[in-house]
């Protein structure tokens, strides 16, 4: 991550909370009906996207590495939606597992989510909300690293909810909690960023395609397909479909208890970084 490069405009004038945390650097937070979301800010990078051919479980033909530019930074929830916040815009809670709102939304398709993301702009119309690109949201879960997972070579319960009666890679067998936990119930990844490996699958912008096999620069997927992208596994599935590379493509009308999403804000573009790091008097948080 670059240190130099911040969004043209911190705080945004929606924000009810803002700072620089110590570890995982600028955020910002957003309130919905007395619901809060925090929101981190990820500057422009360059990463492997993909699994290299000698990590173990890959899925060979989906997973080929290639490198990819982001040349645009972005603001990125620091946790799935949750009950909570889909209930504080929509109204309703589809969710199965109801036995706390803080435990992320599921049972949502990629059409509710941009029924959602519609409904949230119009009550924040300067907010941009949006769903992250695939290249985006692998980004993020990476964090920085190149193993398997942002944890390292391996998991375990205690920092992935997933079924653990299928372990990655030989590992040490374990729970199968059998359903969702809530956000931040576990530990984050080094940017910031919880439950981005199992809980629920993610849904990203793009149609699902075959990955590149040269560097690009800000991809955004296919531009027509029959099936979106979905990222990070879920409590349902094993290690080996929880590790940073994975993706499976789902139907955009699909519905099931497994699918959740989390919000990704505007970009902060070319357009104006003139103002440069903000002083944030008061605000330095452990957030």
């Amino acid at each position: 991550m670059k240190a130099n490069d911040h969004p043209p405009q911190f705080p945004a004038p929606w924000a009810c909370d803002w700072g620089e945390h110590r570890d995982y650097g600028l955020f910002m937070v957003v309130e919905i009906n007395g619901v809060r979301q925090c929101f981190r800010w990820l500057p422009q990078g360059v990463f492997m996207m993909g699994s290299p051919e000698s990590e173990p479980e890959r899925w060979h033909e989906m997973e080929i590495q290639h490198p990819v530019t982001l040349r645009l930074g972005f603001w990125l929830a620091d946790t799935a939606c949750t009950q909570a916040l889909w209930l504080a815009v929509m109204g309703e809670n589809p969710s199965r597992f109801k036995d706390d709102l803080n435990n992320p939304v599921e049972n949502v398709s990629w059409d509710d989510c941009q029924k959602f993301i519609s409904r949230l702009n119009e009550l924040i119309p300067d907010l941009a909300a949006r769903l992250p690109t695939e290249a985006e949201w692998e980004y993020a879960c990476r964090a920085g690293t190149t193993t398997p997972f942002s944890f390292g070579d391996n998991i375990t319960l205690e920092q992935v909810n997933y079924n653990g009666v299928f372990p990655y890679n030989y590992g040490k067998k374990g729970e199968y909690r059998q359903k969702t936990v809530p956000v931040k119930s576990l530990p984050a990844n080094p940017w910031g960023f919880y439950e981005m490996h199992g809980n629920v699958l993610e849904w990203c912008a793009d149609w699902f395609g075959d990955y590149p096999t040269t560097a690009v620069e800000n991809p955004t997927g296919p531009t027509a397909g029959t099936a979106r992208v979905v990222r990070g596994g879920s409590w349902l599935i094993s290690g080996r479909d929880v590790r940073s590379a994975f993706r499976f493509r789902i139907t955009p009308d699909d519905r099931n208890f497994r699918l959740g999403f989390r919000l990704a804000l505007g970009h902060s573009g070319a357009a104006s970084q003139a103002d440069g790091r903000r002083a944030v008097a008061g605000q330095t948080a452990a957030r």
